[in-house]
């Protein structure tokens, strides 16, 4: 059997196109996650709903319990996790707590979704 004879390579063109756009940092990346995971539950998207079609805005967490479906305690700790995560701000009036959205807080992630 003859051997195969290799030519040399005289065309070297890239196996791979170039990013057309600069990657994302790592600690924006994190940050995102940890922003991402605080809506990354269906009673915190329902919660952010809630309180932004409330009338003016704003919503106590005895108005959202009970069309959540869960315990009061339950809601306040989802709460907790979305004002940790600066989507909304919490106001204490009396025993109750209200909540709001806080303005441009989605926006963010809204921008996320068309470049998915």
């Amino acid at each position: 059997m003859p051997a195969t004879e290799l030519l040399p390579v005289t065309d070297v063109t890239a196996c791979c196109t170039p990013a057309g756009r600069a990657a994302m940092p790592a600690g924006e990346a994190e940050d995102l996650a940890r922003t991402l995971k605080a809506l990354a539950d269906p009673a915190r998207l329902r919660l952010l709903s809630m309180v932004a079609a409330h009338d003016d805005g704003e919503a106590c967490v005895c108005d959202l319990t009970e069309p959540l479906g869960l315990a009061q305690p339950t809601v306040s700790h989802h709460l907790k996790i979305l004002v940790d995560a600066g989507f909304l701000t919490r106001s204490k009036r009396a025993t109750w707590a209200y909540y709001r959205l806080v303005p441009g807080s989605l926006d963010r992630v809204a921008g996320l979704l068309p470049a998915i």
